[in-house]
């Protein structure tokens, strides 16, 4: 079996299936493992712009 949810892509819209996927955008935001730079709003992936990368990052 291969690794779980690790280097792979996030769906761009949450199936809303009861047990959540690997890839589901909501349970890769909530584990810490969704790419830098996106995020999750109404089941959907979204990439954020430049200006609140930034301030996430200085955040962090």
């Amino acid at each position: 079996m291969g690794k779980k949810g690790k280097g792979r892509k996030p769906k761009s819209k949450c199936c809303v299936s009861k047990d959540r996927c690997t890839r589901c955008p909501i349970r890769m935001l909530k584990e810490g493992t969704l790419p830098p730079g996106y995020t999750v709003k109404k089941r959907k992936l979204v990439k954020l712009d430049k200006k609140a990368a930034k301030k996430l990052a200085k955040a962090a």
